[in-house]
């Protein structure tokens, strides 16, 4: 099977061909402008190329319940130009084949345990930290929806003693996203956080931050991987400083030799690296029978 993959980030967009083994064929990226130039791109990518589904992965809050009036919309987001805007919807006027909606962390999530880090694992989360902080989760195997779908960077956590930082969410100021997501990074700092050095102080807060909202993941879901994507995490001196704070949040609590003795195989970058959301949006396809 041939299988047309989108990548629909709120930053930029990533259209591929990828064939059921989850080998990419041809892809391209581009700057996520108004869904009408934006789209515009993405429809003309796929013109003539023999695929049998597109699987889209799309950033969020998104409505994936099929029996809701809004299904196929980008609801809340603080990107005005897409709030509301239906774009299941807007590509099925333009392709006669199924198309398969889900969040881009929740494909990312499941492109991992096909082809990444969770391979052969039926539970594990995918969190991304970069322009905002998303969570996809995989448990017993089926990706979690529910109500809406998982919203883990929002979620609340303690604010560092130390960081007078008032947060950057529009909706809740220092949730998670808030306070660790790269723009709160360089609207703390001044700077991207690729300019910062590995002993500046950012990180001991980044790593306080994200290790919080790791914890929280594992005591209501209990992954077997925690996979940790998006530019932030290209800073590979925080995963350390990530996985010493979880294990000190968690005081021995989760009696396991996964933490206690291998949390450096249990906290870990994405196997697929930069192409899990694309893979990712593939294996939403592959998941869902046709």
């Amino acid at each position: 099977m041939i299988i047309g993959a989108i990548e629909a980030g709120g930053t930029k967009f990533i259209c591929g061909i990828i064939d059921s083994n989850g080998n990419i064929l041809e892809k391209i990226n581009f700057p996520t402008e108004t869904p009408e130039i934006t789209l515009t791109k993405v429809i003309n990518f796929f013109q003539n190329k023999n695929i049998s589904a597109i699987g889209l992965g799309c950033f969020g809050p998104i409505d994936l319940n099929p029996s809701s009036e809004n299904y196929g919309c980008i609801t809340t987001t603080p990107k005005l130009s897409w709030r509301n805007f239906n774009i299941l919807n807007y590509l099925k006027k333009y392709f006669q084949i199924p198309i398969i909606f889900d969040t881009d962390v929740n494909g990312a999530a499941l492109g991992e345990s096909l082809w990444g880090a969770g391979k052969n694992l039926k539970n594990c989360v995918y969190l991304t930290i970069g322009t905002g902080i998303g969570g996809g989760a995989l448990v017993e195997g089926n990706l979690v929806h529910g109500l809406l779908h998982p919203e883990m960077g929002h979620m609340f956590i303690k604010v560092h003693p130390e960081d007078n930082f008032e947060g950057i969410c529009p909706y809740h100021k220092n949730c998670l996203e808030g306070l660790a997501s790269g723009p709160a990074i360089e609207k703390r700092w001044n700077t991207k956080a690729y300019n910062l050095p590995a002993d500046h102080k950012a990180w001991e807060l980044e790593a306080y931050y994200l290790a919080q909202g790791i914890v929280n993941l594992i005591l209501c879901l209990s992954p077997e991987k925690i996979i940790l994507g998006g530019g932030v995490m290209k800073q590979e001196h925080l995963f350390p400083l990530i996985r010493k704070e979880v294990t000190k949040i968690l005081n021995n609590y989760v009696s396991t030799k996964t933490i206690l003795e291998n949390i450096d195989d249990y906290i870990v970058y994405p196997q697929l690296k930069d192409n899990a959301g694309l893979l990712g949006a593939a294996a939403l396809v592959l998941k869902n029978p046709l």
